[in-house]
């Protein structure tokens, strides 16, 4: 069985799925078989794995860290909030049912089977897991339920680093009441009398300081006392790290990362109150001609040369929000101005003609009028569209002519099938039976094009540099800009952005400490 580490923080946002990724790739540059672990993500960004599971993007990017496919065992439990509904619960990779909190807890066996199956499965692939925690482990009134934190630490036998954001203030006062709120012994089958969830913290890491490091020393040297537990890294903040993102929290830091200068051209991605994937925008950051927005306001709308509707964990939802806020008349008009508009998975089913809902899947409404741009309908059904996929842009009147020789990659992540005059790209998808990749033969229709506006149902596919430099140049083109030729490998970006963050915990943090700790010291010596 493999060892283990967990990266657990004193509250959300610390920094814990960063650290997981940068030490994945250190370890894994220093010839340890290591894999990522989170037994469950809350999380609107995910990923598809090519099992066809849907797991936390944070994950996924964890796993291109460590060197591995993404696979769901890395993430067994995914929890997608839909609003009032509550949220819709993801057990390996599959939908289970959505629910409220309640009703989860009355599942917490199941879903505790779940977790511990997934983790002993890897556990005799790899010799190092990296755990990831949530939030905090401190949560006292959720201690019972919790299957994240300090249960996962004791299953895995995992000593634990914790994590605090200096940035927000209040570090010391996290760490130190950390500790003593999991004081309390906590027996359970194996466990030492008298051993208590607080003794599995070894370690502190302080994350995002700012300033002198000499005014923080004494701070330092008072919470070990304080504790018995030694701080062993501090990181400085990191600004525009390239890392995946897992949430919407990070949008703001999103939004500021490409404005310090006058561009050719702009994007505004419309920030939705449930938006999804909203990663999927990341490799227009690194273009030097784009300035690139997360914003709802008529000014950024009006003066947009591309608008893009992202995905959403509730379309009609979104829909109705756009609409009765003036948001859906601003896009109409930018669009009959001559802004270009792009609709991604939710976006796409809001801007053809009609959504319907006949089995209430995602509110009470059973039918919709959409934004109106597309000529297609879209139909919800309970079954989920989980999926990779390669593609191929036809257009809708050349369907099937395959006119790019090397396909486009993404993935598919939506509730219904969208009908109409669609067949922008021509869509193979990939399937998993018996433990066994395949793709399908056929290719399917997928996406929809009218003048200026089109939509696909394909996350991921402005990852794709050379697609990505095709819609820049029709941007280009319409403003009588010269067309430009590839100018950035996202890939390329994405890797130098890893190993830059590992050589940072490298030089930042005690990494014989953990080594020693789980029993790996031997590492050092390779």
């Amino acid at each position: 069985m493999a060892k283990a580490i967990m990266i657990q923080g004193t509250g959300s946002g610390a920094g814990k799925s960063a650290i997981v990724a940068g030490l994945c790739r250190l370890f894994r540059d220093m010839g340890i078989k290591v894999a990522p672990f989170k037994s469950q993500n809350m999380a609107l960004n995910s990923f598809i794995t090519k099992e066809g599971g849907e797991i936390g993007r944070a994950q996924a990017f964890q796993a291109e860290a460590a060197g591995l496919e993404p696979c769901n065992d890395m993430n067994p439990v995914l929890l997608k909030a839909t609003g009032e509904a509550g949220c819709q619960v993801i057990l390996n990779g599959k939908v289970h049912a959505t629910m409220k909190a309640h009703e989860y807890y009355g599942i917490k066996d199941k879903v505790w089977q779940e977790i511990t199956a997934a983790y002993d499965r890897l556990s005799k692939e790899y010799d190092l897991i990296v755990i990831e925690g949530a939030g905090s482990p401190a949560e006292i009134n959720l201690q019972e339920e919790e299957v994240v934190n300090m249960r996962v630490a004791r299953y895995a036998d995992a000593p634990v680093i914790l994590v605090g954001d200096i940035d927000r203030g209040g570090v010391f006062a996290q760490f130190y009441g950390t500790v003593e709120l999991l004081k309390n012994p906590h027996l359970e089958k194996g466990d030492i009398g008298g051993f208590c969830d607080a003794d599995y913290i070894k370690a502190f890491i302080v994350n995002k300081f700012r300033g002198d490091i000499n005014i923080l020393r004494p701070g330092l040297r008072m919470i070990e006392e304080k504790t018995g537990k030694p701080v062993i890294g501090t990181l400085y903040y990191q600004h525009h790290m390239g890392l995946d993102e897992e949430d919407g929290l990070s949008i703001e830091k999103f939004a500021r990362f490409n404005q310090s200068a006058h561009k050719d051209l702009k994007i505004v991605v419309l920030r939705l109150k449930y938006i999804s994937n909203f990663t999927d925008f990341a490799p227009f950051l690194y273009e030097p001609d784009i300035e690139i927005r997360y914003s709802m306001w008529e000014e950024d709308i009006r003066s947009a040369d591309l608008i893009i509707i992202p995905g959403s964990k509730n379309t009609v939802s979104d829909l109705m929000f756009l609409r009765e806020n003036g948001i859906e008349d601003s896009v109409k008009a930018a669009v009959s101005k001559g802004a270009s508009l792009i609709g991604v998975c939710g976006g796409y089913q809001m801007i053809g003609r009609k959504i319907f809902d006949p089995h209430n899947v995602e509110s009470t409404l059973r039918e919709v009028q959409g934004i109106g741009l597309l000529d297609t309908v879209t139909t919800f059904d309970r079954i989920k569209t989980t999926c990779q996929v390669e593609a191929y842009k036809t257009g809708i009147r050349d369907q099937g002519s395959g006119v790019r020789e090397q396909p486009l990659k993404g993935y598919e992540i939506h509730m219904g099938n969208t009908t109409g005059e669609v067949g922008l790209f021509s869509v193979r998808r990939y399937a998993s039976h018996a433990e066994r990749i395949t793709h399908h033969s056929e290719l399917i229709p997928d996406g929809s094009e009218q003048g200026n506006v089109w939509g696909t149902y394909i996350h991921g596919i402005f990852d794709n540099d050379e697609f990505r430099t095709e819609v820049i140049n029709s941007l280009r083109q319409r403003k009588g800009l010269p067309l430009r030729d590839v100018e950035v490998s996202y890939q390329a970006i994405r890797e130098e952005a890893i190993n830059r963050w590992a050589d940072t915990l490298k030089n930042s943090v005690d990494i014989c400490f953990i080594l020693k700790h789980v029993g790996m010291e031997y590492c050092l010596k390779k």
